[in-house]
């Protein structure tokens, strides 16, 4: 499956709400935009969960280009593509790898997000360009976490370092990096514990893991993951502003774009956080993990709204 289809299949629910509402917008062959069209607009695109302010631009752009005119729903949709692309543009965001040694890449963010599974993918995918994985299970106060990654890691044949249950998690991802330097490993991948971002205590801890990384590569690590649960919408907003007060983030993976009518989260992740967006999670399988590209994020989205030219 190719990137603009894994978007497409990814946002199929919230595809589905915004074709239905959209369309309903263009009931008659045109509409007038007066403030009434523009008030039900504003409406649909909240509901997608991009933000107020977002949608606001949306709205204050089709204002400037069409109020006091009859357009049609293809009149529309186009004006929305230009500026959701706009407002999703990124420098293209991969993985930055390190120069020399292994890359050091820590991933963080709440129970439930779809950590586990995301760090599963990312080894995956790093498999699948035939680099070479360890995995640390940093989540040493959730023994449910340990055993699923132990289990990814037998089926990705990724090498696997564990603490005793409820040692330091700084502890295990120093020995994870140790490791990796010694045998020559390309990338090291270290889950730490979720926990919400109102434990203000726990949220330090992902700085002592930070530290005790970089007492062995001082400039690691390489990147700091911030795995999101797309299905909770802005709620995800609050989570990520709150993590980078604590760790210096480099990045975003969106989880579980599949299950939510709420993929315009990612509109307000880049207006309101400002970190990139690097990788969306579309589905259940290993593979199921595609590098975030804004144009084609915002023709998937489209696909079957505007209708086929003629």
């Amino acid at each position: 499956m190719g990137l603009f289809d894994k978007f497409k299949s990814g946002l199929s629910k919230t595809k589905s709400i915004l074709l239905t509402d959209v369309r309903d917008l263009f009931k008659s062959e045109g509409r007038l935009i007066d403030e009434e069209f523009l008030d039900e607009m504003r409406a649909i695109l909240i509901r997608t969960d991009m933000g107020y302010a977002s949608a606001e631009e949306i709205v204050a752009e089709v204002a400037k280009n069409f109020r006091g005119r009859v357009v049609h729903l293809v009149d529309i949709v186009a004006t929305w593509k230009v500026k959701l692309r706009e407002l999703l543009a990124q420098d293209a965001s991969p993985i930055r790898f390190a120069e020399s040694g292994p890359t050091i890449i820590m991933v963080c963010g709440v129970n439930g997000a779809g950590k586990t599974t995301s760090i599963a993918k990312l080894a995956a995918m790093f498999k699948s360009q035939g680099k070479s994985v360890m995995l640390g299970a940093g989540d040493t106060f959730r023994a449910a976490a340990v055993e699923q990654l132990t289990i990814w890691s037998q089926r990705l044949g990724a090498e696997i370092v564990k603490g005793e249950p409820g040692s330091h998690p700084a502890a295990v991802a120093y020995r994870a990096v140790e490791q990796s330097v010694a045998q020559g490993i390309d990338v090291c991948i270290i889950d730490t514990a979720g926990r919400l971002q109102t434990q203000k205590n726990l949220m330090a801890e992902l700085t002592k893991i930070q530290a005790s990384i970089r007492k062995l590569v001082p400039t690691a690590p390489h990147e700091v993951l911030l795995v999101l649960d797309a299905t909770t919408g802005q709620n995800g907003v609050s989570q990520a502003a709150n993590f980078t007060q604590s760790v210096d983030c480099t990045g975003i993976v969106l989880a579980k774009l599949d299950g939510t009518a709420k993929g315009g989260v990612v509109v307000a992740i880049r207006q309101q956080v400002g970190l990139p967006v690097k990788y969306i999670g579309v589905g259940e399988k290993a593979e199921d993990l595609a590098l975030f590209q804004p144009d084609e994020f915002v023709d998937a989205l489209f696909a079957d709204v505007s209708p086929p030219a003629a």
